[in-house]
């Protein structure tokens, strides 16, 4: 199965998007295409060499990490504030997939849908970026990226808030309506399963209703207290604003 993964990472409101649906099409065409021909001539020009030559190359050593150059003291121009490029790749990068790996940390998932209510989906976006929370979006609206990344747009308005197209995510953890709150526990390694990686049973508690993120999270201490120390931070960043 294809996972299309799309991370929404703090997208700020911009208008329409500029890319149009003329653009991806001229963009299709003018793609090479690639025959078994063509293969077959690169295979021939880039023949791999021979044992004799490679027997010829003089073997080396491990690299001497403290014999490479080094930058001079006072070298950094004045005026570039290294802090700041390291939080600006920071905002820049895309959020990771949950339960692609070991879990470093709780995750807190909030499944959507763009179809749902706009007073609701306001309400879970701002929670959602309070708590440091995901949004999860099964997939594209009319299997339109453009439509999609516009309407996101226009929900998310200045929010900085973690959004997600993973549609393996839904049957991962067998959501089957929206909205659906998934709280995963610190720690959490990911097993096979029909639907590539699942997360072992005794690791999450799901709530799926109409109600608020913090509201979903008392509940789910109330059933998995077990899972009370990885709510609090979720819980705490909410109360804190």
């Amino acid at each position: 199965m294809v996972v299309l993964l799309l991370p929404l990472h703090g997208l700020r409101a911009q208008g329409p998007a500029d890319i149009s649906d003329a653009d991806l099409e001229r963009v299709r065409r003018e793609q090479p295409v690639i025959t078994e021909q063509d293969i077959e001539q690169a295979r021939q020009r880039n023949t791999m060499p021979a044992e004799a030559a490679l027997e010829g190359i003089a073997r080396r050593g491990p690299i001497n990490i403290d014999a490479l150059p080094r930058p001079a003291q006072g070298s950094v121009a004045p005026g570039i504030d290294l802090e700041a490029l390291g939080r600006g790749f920071a905002s820049s990068a895309p959020a990771p997939g949950p339960l692609f790996g070991p879990a470093s940390a709780p995750a807190l998932m909030v499944f959507v849908s763009l179809s749902m209510p706009q007073p609701t989906l306001r309400k879970l976006v701002d929670q959602a970026a309070r708590a440091q929370a995901t949004l999860i979006l099964r997939g594209l609206v009319d299997n339109s990226i453009r439509t999609t990344i516009t309407q996101v747009q226009a929900l998310i308005g200045q929010a900085d808030v973690a959004m997600q197209i993973d549609p393996q995510a839904f049957d991962r953890f067998a959501i089957e309506q929206v909205p659906s709150f998934v709280l995963v526990r610190d720690g959490t390694r990911p097993t096979s399963c029909a639907s590539g990686v699942c997360a072992p049973p005794d690791t999450f508690v799901k709530l799926t209703g109409d109600v608020s993120v913090d509201y979903a999270l008392q509940a789910m201490r109330q059933r998995a207290p077990e899972q009370s120390r990885d709510a609090a931070p979720f819980l705490r960043r909410l109360r804190a604003r």
